[in-house]
């Protein structure tokens, strides 16, 4: 049993793995950089290590520093959260060496799925259907533009190390190609440390769809259903419901039975999620595989009723899973709206500063995965993400009223915020009917120019 963890993270995350650990009887250590002393995973958990200044490079993705804490304050296990070091198989690797329990997949799986290009060729072995696209590093501008024109146009350029939206460039048509790789390859070093990329046919407005994972070191492998991320902006979600309203019987029954074939297949042994593109035809292809905690899990749990951070630190401490795929049932809707702190009106620019007053909604139904307070300055250095609104209730249209409410009564003053905007989408004809799509968010944010006359 694992008695003490380490949590190298921060933030929201950093809280609600804190919360499940008591309830487990689990002591917990928070790491924090001096922008963050009077945060609230500080000063929730058992024990608090500050192991830099406020850059993340100084901090929070310092490994050396944070295995020393979890050393120094004898811990047994390191909970990497979510973004940071939770995808990094050398620090899961530093994690084991260290005589200490890495709470996510083995380090060999994570560099596998790690790499875009590398899992695609994994998929494609083991039978589950991906983009049409590159199956190797794309070397140099020739030989992209040989298979750009041979998969045929549109094509994105990704990174093949890279996550949330960075190093990716949609081509439309060949004269765009050089600047589109340049740029992607640019991107892709200065953000990931690596310039490799590769290229795809671009799905033109597909529907993104996940599947939420659980598999233990034993070889047992259970989903939580789907999860619809499709409203986006510039790749990064900002509403997540589960179920996908939209996804046919027979169409989501294939999608899990191929996640769960994947996972089988590189013998995966953790939390994880596939994320899928789903077409207007019907038909789907494998993206990505994220082996870590999602930001959106909260509704997965809504769903099903299980604890995903419980099942996580269970699997990592090497206990069988308990849970039989048939005793889990899909039970009602659930709605993730992310609050940020950022001037919509400024095209989402973040918003730091202090909190002068707070005020969560609740009742039946309602959930607030959050680690602001009021007082609480926002630091600058950080992602703009201030709390998730999570709303749940028997149907979709029910779900949908009650996020409005919800949504009504929180309050958050000192920062501009995103509250509104998410108010609004929520009585769009479009969202309502869950027709939306990865391309939705720039018609909406059209539809609101021309009904204000102002740019947003």
């Amino acid at each position: 049993m694992i008695k003490k963890i380490l949590i190298a993270n921060r933030g929201e995350i950093a809280v609600r793995i804190i919360r499940t650990c008591k309830e487990m009887g689990i002591k917990t250590v928070s790491v924090y950089s001096t922008a963050d002393k009077d945060a609230l995973h500080v000063q929730i958990a058992d024990e608090a290590v500050c192991i830099g200044s406020p850059k993340a490079m100084d901090s929070y993705l310092n490994m050396s520093n944070i295995i020393e804490a979890a050393c120094q304050t004898g811990c047994d296990a390191i909970h990497p959260g979510f973004g940071f070091l939770s995808e990094n198989p050398r620090f899961a690797r530093l994690v084991i060496g260290c005589g200490l329990i890495f709470i996510g997949p083995n380090p060999e799986t994570i560099e596998k799925l790690g790499n875009k290009s590398e899992a695609r060729k994994i998929m494609i072995e083991a039978g589950v259907p991906v983009v049409p696209g590159s199956k190797e590093i794309i070397k140099d501008v020739d030989e992209g533009k040989k298979l750009a024109n041979d998969i045929t146009y549109p094509v994105i350029i990704k990174a093949s190390n890279g996550g949330g939206g960075r190093g990716m460039r949609i081509v439309r048509k060949e004269e765009e190609f050089e600047d589109a790789f340049n740029a992607a390859t640019s991107e892709a070093k200065a953000c990931f440390g690596d310039s490799d990329v590769y290229i795809e046919k671009y799905i033109e407005k597909p529907k993104h769809i996940e599947i939420q994972l659980i598999a233990d070191k034993h070889g047992n492998v259970i989903h939580l259903f789907e999860r619809d991320c499709s409203f986006q902006r510039r790749n990064q979600k900002l509403i997540e419901e589960a179920p996908c309203h939209m996804l046919k019987d027979d169409i989501r029954q294939s999608m899990i039975n191929d996640a769960i074939k994947a996972c089988k297949y590189v013998g995966y042994d953790s939390v994880g999620t596939i994320e899928f593109l789903l077409d207007k035809s019907g038909k789907y292809y494998f993206m990505e595989m994220n082996t870590r905690i999602q930001v959106e899990h909260p509704i997965s749990e809504m769903i099903s009723g299980v604890d995903i951070v419980k099942q996580q630190i269970k699997v990592a401490g090497g206990q069988k899973l308990t849970l039989k795929q048939e005793d889990i049932k899909q039970n009602g809707y659930a709605i993730e709206c992310r609050i940020n702190a950022e001037d919509v009106e400024r095209n989402f620019a973040p918003s730091g500063g202090k909190i002068n007053f707070l005020h969560i909604p609740g009742g039946r139904g309602i959930r607030v995965d959050s680690a602001v307070y009021t007082g609480y300055e926002i630091p600058p250095f950080y992602d703009s993400m201030i709390l998730k609104l999570i709303a749940f209730a028997p149907t979709r249209l029910e779900c949908i009223k009650k996020m409005r409410v919800a949504l009504e009564e929180l309050i958050i003053d000192g920062v501009k915020t995103n509250i509104e905007f998410h108010y609004l989408v929520l009585h769009n004809k479009t969202f309502i009917e869950g027709k939306y799509d990865t391309g939705f968010f720039e018609e909406f944010i059209k539809e609101l120019e021309e009904q204000s006359g102002e740019l947003i």
